[in-house]
């Protein structure tokens, strides 16, 4: 029986050298903002004292950049989960409705684009299948950066798109849907480290054909490792020591395959929750006609700059549902 909290002890250390990491990290990021704060009001005061209003575009693009990083910086907060801090991937696919969803779905695939482009990720499309008049039927991507699957958690979900159809030949309204998924991109990085004080050692004689080649000491090697319950045992070599070996590369692996086997478990139940791509079940609206705004449903945060959204201004949707996320037990009592 594996004896509870074993995994975290075996990632403790690691756990450890991670967090400081990034606190390490926000620490930098934080005086790097203090920097720029300190700097934008100093030239506030300058162009104040000259009367200089020829400052007042170069200030407001500073302010609008600072504005940005701080928006950024507040949303990382909220985020302690212990995938947080990895590199995304993230799928989108078109629901049913043909041309429109599947343009719908490049949309989407634009917007996302360019918000990583905005938070300094990078990305790196993986699949695409194309539709065939316009649009996409499926895409897949990575993202990579610091905090891109904490950042981009909440944007999964079913996205609904309501327009003028430019694929209508009589300008009819349509509603579209497509589905956003996001999952943390695991490294293939499990390090197996036994403790002796949790393997039990057992030697015992090896069975044979008999005559002389039954082995008259005690040359096999069973291994108990206490706190999954696995038992390997060894008995082809001669070696008491060789058997030992052997025997410990088998517990190694059968050890390093639970583990792998519990994170694809931890991926499926992700996918387990994925909703069906249809009405009723969207996290957020995109209305552009007959009036022009976006709203999450979950939040209740609005945008009626559409254009901006859609060109990749997702920080105040990614802030409010990462906030709302946290809420989490205290929002539904």
């Amino acid at each position: 029986m594996q004896r509870p909290g074993f995994w975290e002890d075996q990632k403790a250390a690691q756990a450890v050298s991670q967090e400081r990491t990034r606190l390490v990290e926000r620490l930098a990021v934080w005086r790097s903002l203090e920097g720029s704060a300190e700097d934008l009001s100093v030239l506030l005061e300058l162009a104040l004292e000259e009367a200089d209003e020829s400052q007042c575009d170069d200030i407001g693009r500073r302010v609008e950049a600072f504005s940005r990083e701080l928006e950024l910086y507040e949303a990382r907060r909220t985020l302690s989960g212990p995938m947080d801090y990895n590199d995304a991937i993230l799928d989108i696919h078109a629901g049913a409705g043909g041309t429109e969803s599947q343009d719908w779905a490049e949309m989407l695939l634009r917007m996302y684009l360019r918000y990583a482009d905005r938070c300094g990720f990078t990305t790196q499309l993986v699949d695409r299948l194309d539709g065939e008049e316009a649009g996409v039927k499926s895409v897949t991507l990575t993202v990579s950066g610091p905090y891109a699957y904490g950042m981009l958690q909440t944007e999964a979900g079913i996205h609904r798109l309501v327009r003028i159809s430019p694929f209508d030949s009589q300008s009819r309204r349509h509603t579209s849907f497509a589905s956003v998924f996001v999952t943390p991109e695991v490294a293939d990085d499990i390090v197996v480290e036994l403790n002796d004080k949790d393997i039990r050692v057992d030697t015992y004689r090896a069975g044979g054909p008999g005559g002389q080649h039954v082995n008259k000491t005690s040359s096999a090697v069973r291994l108990t490792h206490i706190p999954t319950g696995i038992v390997v045992q060894c008995q082809d070599e001669k070696s008491q020591h060789r058997n030992k070996d052997l025997a410990m590369k088998v517990l190694k692996a059968r050890i390093y395959q639970l583990e792998q086997d519990k994170r694809a478990k931890e991926i499926k139940d992700m996918h387990d929750n994925k909703k069906d791509i249809a009405w009723g079940s969207q996290i957020r609206s995109y209305t552009l006609q007959p009036y022009r705004l976006i709203k999450d449903h979950r939040t209740g945060h609005e945008s009626g700059n559409v254009d901006a959204v859609l060109d990749g201004d997702l920080e105040g949707f990614v802030k409010a549902a990462l906030l709302w996320k946290a809420e989490g037990p205290a929002r539904d009592a």
